[in-house]
């Protein structure tokens, strides 16, 4: 701007910035109705895991979240992130292009999760041994993979296409059907056993995906192969920082379940899964909403500079809220979830910890394949130490020992993404 003077030149800037956030707000204020809508739904499906472990017992509960442990990380193979490649494709698509994108990445996702399920069901003997369960508990984890990998794929068509009021809608109706599922199951069944309310996901997850589906209405003749091609390579950056990711957020109940008894899984992921859970839904379906374009839009070496002064203050503020959540927690579990303010403390050190590297993962996925790749390195380059760190802690110390290491990890991650990026993003 010639003319100005610098103060002045960053004032005009600072300015501009201003009005183009509230601009971009204004613009969106329709999507505030959707966004509540869906927290809710998040929060009451995230409340009907505590209903969960509360009613079922904390073996149960320990059981039920092995299997989900195994269901998270089989999803980042079936899934291989179309959705996110349809949440960036589909709005720019044409309307006559829309068809063949929708059909292509449900048939590729089928196929590629039918396959993966028949190798490991006929890997069975030797996954079984390596993870500790036995076939119906891997067969129960590769049916929820299938199940969370379209239903996440559908809400990417719904999304992708500009329905966020009815994907809303539909959220909140799935969430209160398995929320009822769970409280009969509970009030008027008495089941103390994992196995219905993992059956009740299965049913609810699907459920979903064939309303969201239909929908959406892919033409089954619009499948193309060199399409195919073209969204798994787009995808691939991803896959690899959600496959790094799931490994290391996924493998610290596998472990348990390895050193410590089931009781303790159960523990553990309401010690730190459940307020984990909640910081993402607050993060994914509120702050999130208005962040991620305002990130998408920033000078990148601007944006990491003011992460790192905000990182401090991010890691902090979610320890204290989740300090504080869990004393709600507690107070409504009680019975075989004895509180103690010592595990506690830990694990809202490790979700602050772990929130702050996934505000440096979110700012980095805006960069597209640039920050993609040097999200993948750092991932790449921590997961060994971190996963050895996070063994010889379980393994020595049982439920103790999962929060420190999950802490740990978080730290090593933070370190490691928080000094490339400062390194990358320099000028």
């Amino acid at each position: 701007m010639p003319g100005l003077s610098a103060p002045e030149r960053r004032g005009a800037r600072g300015t501009g910035g201003a009005e183009r956030v509230r601009g971009w707000l204004a613009a969106h204020r329709w999507a505030a109705g959707p966004t509540l809508v869906s927290t809710l739904a998040s929060g009451i499906a995230a409340a009907t895991t505590l209903v969960i472990a509360r009613g079922a017992g904390a073996a149960a509960f320990g059981d039920f979240t092995v299997v989900l442990s195994i269901a998270l990380i089989v999803t980042v193979g079936m899934l291989t992130s179309l959705h996110y490649v349809m949440l960036q494709e589909l709005p720019r698509a044409a309307p006559e292009e829309r068809p063949a994108l929708l059909t292509t990445a449900l048939l590729a996702t089928l196929a590629v999760s039918a396959a993966l399920a028949g190798l490991a069901l006929l890997a069975a003997p030797l996954l079984t041994a390596a993870l500790n369960v036995d076939t119906g508990t891997l067969a129960a984890g590769l049916a929820l993979a299938a199940s969370m990998t379209v239903n996440q794929l559908a809400e990417s068509f719904l999304r992708g296409l500009k329905r966020f009021a009815f994907v809303a809608w539909l959220k909140l109706a799935v969430a209160l059907c398995y929320l009822g599922a769970a409280c009969y199951c509970l009030l008027v069944l008495g089941v103390r056993e994992a196995e219905p309310y993992l059956a009740a996901l299965i049913v609810t997850n699907a459920g979903f995906a064939v309303v969201a589906v239909a929908a959406a209405r892919p033409r089954l003749g619009a499948w193309s192969a060199r399409l195919a091609g073209t969204l798994y390579r787009h995808g691939g950056w991803v896959t690899a920082i959600a496959a790094l990711s799931g490994l290391l957020f996924g493998v610290d109940v596998i472990f348990l379940n390895h050193w410590a008894p089931a009781a303790d899984v159960g523990v553990y992921s309401v010690y730190n899964g459940f307020p984990k859970r909640l910081m993402g839904v607050v993060f994914t379906d509120g702050i999130g909403l208005a962040l991620l374009p305002i990130m998408a839009t920033t000078d990148k070496p601007l944006l990491m500079r003011r992460i790192a002064r905000l990182m401090p203050a991010v890691a902090a503020a979610t320890a204290v809220l989740s300090f504080a959540a869990s004393l709600v927690f507690f107070l409504l579990m009680r019975g075989a979830y004895p509180y103690a303010p010592e595990l506690m403390a830990l694990s809202a050190l490790g979700i602050g910890l772990h929130t702050a590297f996934n505000l440096y993962g979110v700012a980095l996925s805006m960069d597209g394949v640039r920050g993609a790749k040097v999200l993948a390195r750092c991932l790449l380059v921590s997961t060994p130490p971190a996963l050895a760190v996070l063994a010889v802690c379980v393994r020595r110390e049982g439920l103790t020992g999962g929060l420190v290491g999950f802490a740990l990890v978080n730290l090593v991650l933070l370190a490691v993404v928080a000094t490339t990026a400062a390194r990358r993003y320099r000028s």
